[in-house]
Parts: C-alpha cells; sequence; structure tokens
C-alpha cells in the first residue's frame, strides 16, 4: 500500500511547434495532496511532439531523484500524468511503441522507474494538464535549447 506521505504526482507535457519542430518540455510537481511543490520548463531544441512527450517523463525521473536523492527516491511513488494517451498506453504497457525513435526513452523511463518504490502513468483530459502546459508553452516562447527555468 502506498503510503501518501511518500507519493508525488507529477504532470509532464511535452510539445513542438511544427511536428518536428522547436520543442520544449514542462513538467509541474505536487505532493499526494495537490499542493504545488516545483516546476520547470525547458526549450529541447528539435522533436516531435511524441518525444517531446518523453522527453518530459525522463527529465520529471531525473529531477525528482536529484531533488529527493536516492534514498527518499527508492521510497517514494510517483504517479506521472500526461495528456498524451499514446505515451502514457505506451509507458503502462497497453500500447506497443512502434516508432523506432521513442525505444531509447522508453528503455531510459524505464531503468529510472528502478529508482522508485514505483512509477505509473495515466492519461489525463487536457483541462488538468494546465500547469505542465503552460511551462511548455513558456519554454517554447524563449526557443533557447536547453534553456531552464524553475516555477
Amino acid at each position: 500500500m502506498e503510503n501518501l506521505r511518500n507519493k508525488i504526482i507529477i504532470y509532464t507535457d511535452g510539445g513542438a511547434r511544427g511536428n518536428p519542430g522547436h520543442a520544449a518540455i514542462g513538467v509541474a510537481m505536487q505532493d499526494a495532496e495537490g499542493h504545488p511543490v516545483k516546476g520547470w520548463g525547458k526549450a529541447i531544441g528539435i522533436a516531435t511532439n511524441n518525444e517531446a512527450e518523453y522527453q518530459a517523463v525522463v527529465f520529471a525521473l531525473q529531477k525528482t531523484k536529484a531533488l529527493f536523492g536516492s534514498k527518499k527516491a527508492k521510497n517514494t511513488f510517483m504517479e506521472v500524468r500526461m495528456d498524451s494517451k499514446l505515451v502514457a498506453n505506451q509507458l503502462s504497457g497497453v500500447y506497443k511503441i512502434e516508432e523506432e525513435r521513442l525505444f531509447p526513452f522508453f528503455i531510459k523511463i524505464w531503468n529510472l522507474k528502478m529508482d522508485f518504490a514505483g512509477v505509473s502513468f495515466a492519461h489525463v483530459p487536457r483541462e488538468q494538464n494546465r500547469e505542465a502546459d503552460r511551462l511548455v508553452n513558456e519554454a517554447l516562447d524563449t526557443k533557447e535549447s536547453g534553456s531552464l527555468f524553475d516555477v
């Protein structure tokens, strides 16, 4: 059974203006009660929408482990929520990954999941993913690849 004190909810989003095109990711972290903890937006250069969605999840897992440290991460359950039904279902094993370009991201996420007590992936309506979407658009407006901002 999950301990709510050790549960983090992460909203992720990725987007590209053009497909492929200038792309960015957004990550919004909340505690188990839904209170905002931290958020990040980052321009990632040229990518497809799906690549950006995957990169947002990779970034979220890496940032959470860095923020918490290895010991706390091992005792933390993460629920990653996203408005990409395709990516949520691929990461949950419901859909097969057919785009070879996505395999490296999937493998990286699979390996990063081992750093936590548990990681689940869920599709949510776009309206519930507004903060991550806002961070993506803010990062896209900068268009400086690699630029990162915290909120």
